[in-house]
């Protein structure tokens, strides 16, 4: 549960739950998403309004499940970039639950950058590159939104 600079609480929603009383697979993508755009957006590279601009698509994505999450469960999804080529990053994700201190589920996606008005990939904006690579190196060790 280490080497993670950003976390973003989940409430985990009554529709998240499948018919075996867990968490739905496919809902722990929906996780990693929400992360990862508040990621973008506490490094200032998206304000959250205008999805054209967002500047990214995905274009992988993979989880391994280690734990069943429960209803009820406070959970925190850690984002890290992993890896900046010359169109694509990579994103880390740990899915953690805060009372049990234990990690659920680790995920992985690529994103290519991306301009949604031009509709083609573009290299990684160097003022990307700049903004990952300084928060990364230097970001704060406290999760977002936890004191």
């Amino acid at each position: 549960m280490a080497g993670f600079h950003f976390y973003h609480p989940v409430e985990v929603r009554y529709a998240d739950i499948d018919a075996q009383r867990h968490v739905n697979n496919v809902v722990f993508f929906t996780y990693m998403e929400t992360a990862r755009a508040a990621y973008l957006r506490r490094l200032g590279l998206w304000d959250g309004k205008e999805f054209l601009d967002i500047g990214i698509i995905l274009v992988k994505a993979e989880c391994e499940y280690l734990l069943p999450i429960a209803y009820g469960t406070a959970l925190r999804v850690g984002v890290r970039t992993e890896g900046i080529g010359t169109k694509s990053l990579t994103f880390s994700y740990s899915i953690e639950a805060l009372e049990m201190d234990r990690t659920m589920a680790l995920g992985k996606t690529v994103s290519v950058a991306y301009d949604y008005h031009a509709l083609r990939s573009i290299a990684v904006p160097p003022a990307w590159r700049k903004a990952i690579e300084a928060f990364e190196q230097d970001g704060p060790s406290r999760p977002a939104g936890h004191p």
